[in-house]
This record gives structure tokens, C-alpha cells and sequence, in this order.
């Protein structure tokens, strides 16, 4: 268990960095273009660490991790039902996942601040509900 204590500790930190360097969601409308896709970049490590987490997490309580395509939302989903993280806290990543999606599969032309500022202006909080339930599964 101690293994992935630190395992999830050197995620959580990685977050925090990454956080301190995403704009306030009022910068958001002034940005380049090159700085809005920078901070689309952040948005997707933000929720790539949460995944590691969650991967991490079940990969070490041998609960067999979700394969095919909404593998995603699979996990999602399966950390609520094995009690890791709530369901408040399900729909909260929901979001951050659809944009994960998006960003995988659109190009940098479709960024739009104001479709990335509800996410910026969140993630700081949600991030921080998601370390205390994790806190509390552990």
C-alpha cells in the first residue's frame, strides 16, 4: 500500500504543478492562440493524472481495469461502483474526460475560450474534492 501512496503522491503533485500554471479563466479571452492550446494541453494532463490515479489504484486492488472504446467512462464509472471516488465526483470528471475527448480528436482550431473557461475555472476545485476522496478511499 505504501508503493502506491507514493505513487499516487508523485501524480498529485505533477497536478498541482501543472494547475499553478493554467490562467485564470478571465485570461482565457486575451490568448494567443499558441497559449490557448497550451493551456488545452494542461487541461488534458489534468485529466490524464486523475486517470493515472484512478488506473493505478485499481491496478493495485486487482480490480480488472475496463478495455474497448468508452474505456474512459468505464473507469469512471467503475471507481464510483468500487467506492473510490463519488458520484458528484463521476459527473465532475465527466466533463473534464468529454474535453479530453475533444482535444484528442479536434484540432487546435476548434479551441474556443470561452468553451474551455467552465474547465478552467473548476479544475482547481474539483481537484481538490478529488485528492480528499481519494484521501479517504485509501
Amino acid at each position: 500500500m505504501a508503493e502506491l501512496r507514493d505513487k499516487i503522491e508523485a501524480e498529485f503533485e505533477n497536478i498541482e504543478l501543472l494547475l499553478k500554471k493554467i490562467p485564470s479563466s478571465e485570461k482565457l479571452p486575451r490568448l494567443s492562440f499558441l497559449e490557448l492550446a497550451g493551456v488545452a494541453t494542461l487541461l488534458h494532463n489534468f485529466y490524464n493524472g486523475i486517470e493515472n490515479i484512478l488506473k493505478q489504484i485499481c491496478k493495485t486492488k486487482n480490480i480488472h481495469l475496463p478495455t474497448g472504446n468508452s474505456w474512459h467512462r468505464d473507469l469512471l464509472n467503475l471507481a464510483v461502483e468500487e467506492g473510490v471516488i463519488s458520484l458528484s465526483m463521476r459527473d465532475k470528471l465527466g466533463e473534464h474526460l468529454a474535453f479530453r475527448h475533444f482535444f484528442i480528436h479536434a484540432y487546435a482550431l476548434d479551441l474556443h475560450p470561452e468553451k474551455m473557461e467552465p474547465l478552467v475555472r473548476q479544475c482547481g476545485n474539483v481537484y481538490t474534492i478529488f485528492k480528499e476522496e481519494i484521501s479517504l478511499f485509501l
